[in-house]
C-alpha cells in the first residue's frame, strides 16, 4: 500500500467493513511506520449505547482502530495477502490517557517492532489534537485465510 489518501487501498488491504473498519485516511507510511486517520463522528454505531447521553468512544475500539492501521502496515511486508489474514492475537503496555468524543480526529502511529515468522509486535500510539489518549503493544499473527 502506498502513502495515499484513497479508501480503495485501505479496502484492500484490509477485509474489514462497514461499521467495523476503523480507519478512513492513511497519512505517512514507511517501511515500518503507518500514520492513520480516523474521523469519529456522531453517527458511529456504537455511541447508541456508550453512552447515548455522554459519548465516549470505546477503548477497545481504539485498539483495535491501531491494530487496523497495523494491518494497513503488515500487509505491505506480507507476499500473497490475498491468502492471509491477521489476527490480532495480544496486546501489553495498554493504557488509556482521554476519552475520545464525537468530533475528535484520531491520529494513529504504528511501528513495526519486530517480525518473527508469523508474528508480529507492533507500538502504537493514539492522539487527538496531540495529545495522547491510548499507547499499547499489539501483537498479531499471519494465518492463512480458511
Amino acid at each position: 500500500m502506498t502513502t495515499n489518501n484513497e479508501v480503495e487501498n485501505i479496502l484492500k488491504a484490509l477485509p474489514h467493513r462497514y461499521p467495523f473498519l476503523l480507519v478512513d485516511r492513511v497519512l505517512e507510511q514507511t517501511g515500518t511506520t503507518i500514520t492513520v486517520l480516523k474521523n469519529v463522528t456522531i453517527n458511529e454505531p456504537f455511541f447508541q449505547g456508550h453512552f447515548p447521553e455522554a459519548p465516549v468512544m470505546p477503548g477497545v475500539l481504539i485498539v483495535e482502530a491501531m491494530a487496523q492501521a497495523g494491518g494497513c502496515l503488515l500487509f505491505c511486508h506480507i507476499g500473497d495477502r490475498t491468502d492471509k489474514l491477521l489476527y490480532f492475537s495480544g496486546i501489553d503496555n495498554c493504557r488509556f490517557r482521554r476519552p475520545v468524543v464525537p468530533g475528535d480526529q484520531l491520529i494513529l502511529e504504528v511501528e513495526v517492532k519486530t517480525i518473527k515468522r508469523n508474528f508480529a509486535k507492533l507500538h502504537g500510539r493514539a492522539t487527538v489534537d496531540g495529545e495522547l489518549a491510548c499507547e499499547a503493544d499489539l501483537i498479531s499473527a499471519v494465518v492463512d485465510r480458511p
